[in-house]
C-alpha cells in the first residue's frame, strides 16, 4: 500500500509534532509516524514527570526557609499522592489527547516503526507486522530523538538498571538508590527520590565535578544543596562492575576504589545517544547510530536533493526539548519556502535545572566565551542582595553571574542560582538573543520588591 504526502515526519515527540503542525498549518499534507506515544520522551518519561516529582519537594524546601510556615509544616511528603499526580500529568501514559490534537492539526497519524526506504520514501511497520509505504513529494523529517546511554560496564545491562524512564515512572520509592552520573538527570532525580522518602541516595560521578558544563560557582551551590538534603555525592569515582542476579532484587555496585555499594535500584544517568540505529539511514548514504549532521537550515548533509531534514536530539546539535521545538519550527518554515536559519541553538540556549535551589543559565559561560576569543568581563552578586529574595524566605544561598562582551558591552551569558531562578531566565535570554547593551538595560527598570532587582545590582557592580 503506497500513500503520498507532501511531508512525512518520523517521530511524534515535541520536535516531530512541531515540525508536522507547522507544515500542515501551511497547507501541506503531512503524515506523522510514531512507534510509541505521541508526545514522546518529554511528555511521558522526562521533562513533565520529572518536574512533577520535583515540584512538591521544592515547595517544602521553600516552606522550610519561611518563618511561620516551617513551624506549621508537618512532614514527610506524601509520596503516594505525588506519584498519583505525576500519573495524572502524563495522562496515565495514554496519548489519546495528543492524537485528538493531531487530528485537529490536520495531521495523519501513522502508528508503527518508520524507516527510510530510499529517497523520499518511508516504510512503516505496525505492531501486527503489517507494512505501509509512504512517499514524500516535498520532504521527510527525522525527529526520532535520543535514548539513554548505558555504559559498557560488566554486568550493567544484565542488571536492568533504571534509566530516565524508570527514574521518572517508578511506582514505589526505593529505600536505597545509587545514581551513576553527575549531569542534570542525575542531580534532579537523586534529589527528587531523596525528598520522596529514599533513605540512602548515593550519586557517583567519574569526573571531578557534577554539572561540569555550568559555571563553577553554580555547580558548587547545587552540590552543597544535594549534600545538605542527605545525598552522598562522590566525584572522581567510577563504577567498574555491577552484579544483580536475574536482573531483580538487590544490586551490588563495585567502584574503582574496590569498595562495593548495595542498593535496591540503580539509576543510570550518563547521557543520551541519538535514536538513529534503525531508521534506515544507510538507504540514503548516512551512517546508522550516529547523529544526522545538518546545516543551519536543518537539512541533512550528504543527501542529494535537500529533501531530508533532521530536528531535535537526533541531529546532536542541542539536546533540549525547547531547542528541538525551535529547530522544528524552522524546519517547517524551510519546507514551506520561508528560508530560516538556526543560530539560537548554538549561542543562546536557555536551560533550567529544577533542583532546589534552581540553576538557570543562558548563552556562554565565562570559560566558553574566553575560548571563543571574546573580550570578557564578568560580574557576580549574591541573590540575597535584593529585598525580593528576603521576602521569599530566610537563609537562601544563591548568586547571579553575567558574562559580558566588554568591547560591545552586551551580554554573552548569564547564570542564576536560587529560589525560583528559572522565572528570572527569560529576561536574560531576551537580552542575550537581542544583543541588548548594558547601557540600554540600565533603563529596563525592575519592579520593587521583586527578585528581578538583582539585575540592578549586577549593573551597579559593572559600574553603571
Amino acid at each position: 500500500m503506497a500513500d503520498a504526502f507532501d511531508v512525512v515526519v518520523i517521530g511524534g515527540g515535541p520536535a516531530g509534532e512541531n515540525a508536522a503542525a507547522r507544515t500542515a498549518a501551511g497547507g501541506l499534507s503531512t503524515a506523522l509516524v510514531e512507534v510509541e506515544r505521541l508526545g514522546g520522551e518529554c511528555s511521558y518519561w522526562a521533562c513533565i514527570p520529572s518536574k512533577a516529582l520535583l515540584r512538591p519537594p521544592d515547595l517544602v524546601w521553600l516552606a522550610r526557609h519561611s518563618s511561620g510556615v516551617r513551624e506549621a509544616f508537618k512532614g514527610p511528603i506524601d509520596a503516594a499522592k505525588v506519584l498519583e499526580r505525576r500519573d495524572e500529568l502524563v495522562h496515565h501514559y495514554d496519548d489519546s489527547s495528543q492524537a485528538e490534537w493531531a487530528r485537529k492539526a490536520k495531521l495523519e497519524v501513522v502508528r508503527g516503526h518508520g524507516r527510510l526506504g530510499g529517497p523520499r520514501t518511508v516504510r512503516v511497520t505496525s505492531r501486527d507486522g503489517g507494512t505501509r509505504e509512504l512517499t514524500a513529494r516535498r520532504a521527510v523529517v527525522l525527529a526520532t530523538g535520543s535514548r539513554a546511554r548505558i555504559p559498557d560496564v560488566p554486568g550493567l545491562h544484565e542488571a536492568r538498571p533504571w534509566t530516565n524512564r524508570e527514574g521518572t515512572g517508578a511506582k514505589d520509592v526505593p529505600r536505597r538508590l545509587v545514581v551513576m552520573g553527575g549531569g542534570v538527570v542525575a542531580a534532579e532525580l537523586s534529589q527528587a527520590w531523596r525528598a520522596l522518602g529514599s533513605e540512602e541516595v548515593t550519586l557517583l560521578e567519574r569526573g571531578p565535578h557534577i554539572l561540569g558544563r555550568v559555571e563553577p560557582f553554580a555547580r558548587e551551590l547545587v552540590e552543597k544543596a544535594l549534600r545538605e538534603s542527605g545525598i552522598t555525592v562522590r566525584t572522581g569515582t567510577q563504577v567498574t562492575r555491577v552484579h544483580r542476579p536475574g536482573g531483580q532484587g538487590e544490586v551490588t555496585v563495585t567502584l574503582s576504589t574496590g569498595e562495593t555499594l548495595s542498593a535496591d535500584e540503580l539509576l543510570v544517568a550518563t547521557g543520551r545517544v541519538p535514536a538513529t540505529q534503525d531508521v534506515g539511514l544507510e538507504t540514503v548514504g548516512l551512517t546508522p547510530g550516529k547523529p544526522v549532521e545538518v546545516d543551519d537550515e536543518l537539512r541533512a548533509w550528504g543527501v542529494e536533493g535537500g529533501w531530508l531534514y533532521a530536528c531535535g536530539d537526533v541531529n546532536g546539535r542541542n539536546l533540549l526539548t525547547h531547542m528541538g521545538k525551535y529547530q522544528a519550527r524552522l524546519v517547517g518554515d524551510n519546507i514551506l519556502g520561508r528560508q530560516s536559519h538556526a543560530w539560537a541553538d548554538a549561542r543562546v540556549t536557555p536551560q533550567v535545572i529544577f533542583t532546589h535551589p534552581q540553576l538557570a543559565s543562558v548563552g556562554l559561560t565565562e570559560v566558553q566565551a574566553r575560548e571563543r576569543g571574546f573580550p570578557v568581563r564578568t560580574v557576580q552578586v549574591g541573590m540575597d542582595s535584593v529585598a525580593g529574595t528576603a521576602l521569599l524566605g530566610e537563609g537562601f544561598d544563591g548568586a547571579v553571574k553575567l558574562v559580558v562582551d566588554e568591547k560591545r558591552r552586551i551580554l554573552l551569558g548569564a547564570t542564576f542560582v536560587g529560589p525560583e531562578a528559572g522565572e528570572l531566565l527569560h529576561a536574560a535570554t531576551v537580552a542575550v538573543a537581542g544583543e541588548v547593551t548594558l547601557d540600554t538595560l540600565w533603563h529596563a527598570v525592575p519592579a520593587y520588591p521583586t527578585v528581578s532587582e538583582v539585575w540592578l545590582r549586577l549593573l551597579e557592580a559593572y559600574g553603571l
